[in-house]
């Protein structure tokens, strides 16, 4: 019985281990023509022809790793040619790094530069754009004064533009004197180029973190890209504001000396947020919902980050701003009057943001709204 289970057992398992390796050859296969499509530089013939003949190396190499019986006669050294030109793709991969000084579209053309004097923080480069359309705006890059010891709110503001998963993410900071200063992690595009989520996985794209006034970088989403906008009030001490608000200074900088791709999963406008979150206040659960920025506001709840005296779904009927963007559009307000207009009906949450051990405290295992 041994004997006839080894028997039995061994090309079954032979079998398995060639499906495995012709699975894994093709997987790498189809990675490398996409890195091919987005990254090869060359006329579209050029990159074409690349992508075709990798495409074939790597289905010949899969076959003849399935060692079935239509496929015994092919040489037996493909496998061999395609593993050294992965390699050498994997190579040519590593030589392409991010960059600072291309030629960037208008809106993401500069970067935020900070002087700190004890609470006194001088910013430069804050976008503060007029937009009449998707493409025609009045560019306008200013420099601007904030007193961190009048540092009074920190809000989430959630933007959807393809579907309820996936949102863009910001946040700003409000002022005693009325100043809302909002900070974006963003693609940094190039002059006449487009977003792509696919894109975002293959360096297509640097990283940008912009500085902007709330008529700027709110109204053209809801005004004028008409994507649909929320708005949550945080509770957030006011220590871990001052610092989040210092981490995006930092972060600013460092993206200005050390120029970062933008990837689409793992380094974008809420995993940033979240990495240095987390270092000031340690101990908060990873969630897939960091992953679909669209359901972030349910994690915020669950973590009683937001007003959890209300159900979330009258804080997102409340948040929900872009109709009240748009009458601060028609009712002849001047720029300074839209933060406080599109926050009317909004409430303040009482509370101070909780971390993991608390919810430990209260008998939860972490997030589960």
């Amino acid at each position: 019985m041994l004997s006839f289970l080894k028997r039995w057992w061994r090309p079954v398992l032979r079998g398995t281990g060639r499906a495995l390796g012709a699975f894994l050859i093709m997987l790498t296969t189809a990675w490398g023509a996409l890195a091919l499509w987005y990254q090869l530089p060359g006329p579209m013939t050029l990159v074409v022809t690349v992508m075709i003949g990798w495409g074939l190396l790597g289905l010949g190499a899969a076959f003849a790793a399935l060692r079935l019986p239509l496929f015994r006669r092919w040489p037996r050294g493909i496998p061999g040619v395609w593993l050294v030109a992965a390699l050498a793709l994997l190579v040519w991969w590593q030589t392409i790094t991010p960059r600072g000084d291309r030629d960037w579209a208008d809106d993401v053309a500069r970067l935020p530069r900070a002087e700190i004097q004890g609470d006194q923080v001088t910013l430069e480069n804050v976008r503060n754009f007029d937009w009449h359309s998707r493409d025609r705006y009045t560019q306008r890059w200013e420099t601007r004064t904030y007193d961190l010891s009048r540092l009074e709110s920190t809000d989430l503001i959630v933007s959807y533009w393809m579907g309820p998963m996936i949102a863009h993410t910001l946040v700003s900071f409000g002022f005693e004197d009325g100043q809302q200063l909002v900070f974006s992690v963003e693609i940094r595009r190039q002059r006449n180029e487009a977003f792509s989520a696919i894109g975002g996985f293959f360096k297509q794209f640097e990283m940008a973190l912009i500085a902007a006034d709330e008529h700027d970088i709110v109204r053209t989403r809801t005004n004028v890209r008409h994507e649909d906008v929320y708005l949550y009030r945080v509770a957030l001490p006011d220590d871990a504001a001052r610092q989040l608000f210092l981490a995006y200074l930092a972060e600013a900088d460092t993206l200005r000396r050390t120029p970062a791709f933008y990837n689409t999963l793992t380094s974008n406008c809420t995993t940033l947020v979240f990495d240095m979150v987390k270092r000031i206040i340690p101990g908060l659960p990873v969630d897939y919902r960091l992953l679909l920025s669209g359901y972030l506001p349910d994690y915020l709840f669950d973590l009683e980050a937001l007003d959890t005296s209300r159900a979330l779904s009258e804080l997102k009927s409340r948040g929900h701003i872009n109709s009240r963007a748009l009458a601060a559009d028609n009712g002849g307000h001047a720029f300074s009057d839209f933060p406080a207009l599109i926050r009317k009906g909004i409430p303040t949450p009482d509370g101070q943001l909780i971390g993991v051990d608390a919810l430990h405290d209260q008998g939860h295992d972490g997030p589960n709204h």
